[in-house]
């Protein structure tokens, strides 16, 4: 049963599906995880500022480090402008074949590509609800 999310209930597109998935599949999944965890870690790939989807962080420590970082500046009497974007929706719409180029600029080994780059190829998902599957 998919998940209403927000918008109008005829939409599919406003429906969350629900993901069944096998347990050799999750088991694969947290291999190439933890193979591509352990790179990035290992070759400093991702700043320390980063926060999203790394262990330990959160959108509250982005924000906690945020906020600390303004208030010196204010303190230090110093100008502070801030912009927000949303990007809710920015992995919905992520290439693949972007995704492995990066991943390869960034040294994942040529088997670790592999995996993933198969493990995408068989990726989909969508959402049915009343007789009617979205694209």
């Amino acid at each position: 049963m998919p998940i209403y999310k927000k918008g109008r209930k005829e939409d599919l597109g406003n429906y969350r599906p629900v993901s069944l998935t096998s347990v050799p599949g999750k088991v694969m999944e947290q291999i190439i995880l933890s193979a591509i965890t352990w790179h990035i870690q290992d070759n400093q790939v991702i700043r320390p500022g980063q926060h999203g989807f790394m262990k330990g962080r959160s959108c509250l420590t982005n924000l906690i480090s945020f906020y600390d970082k303004m208030t010196h500046l204010v303190d230090e009497g110093k100008a502070v402008g801030i912009v927000y974007l949303d990007f809710s929706k920015a992995f919905d719409t992520v290439s693949h074949s972007i995704l492995l180029e990066k991943l390869a600029a960034h040294g994942l080994d040529g088997h670790m590509l592999c995996w993933v780059k198969n493990y995408l190829d068989c990726w989909a998902q969508r959402v049915g609800a009343n007789g009617v599957k979205s694209s």
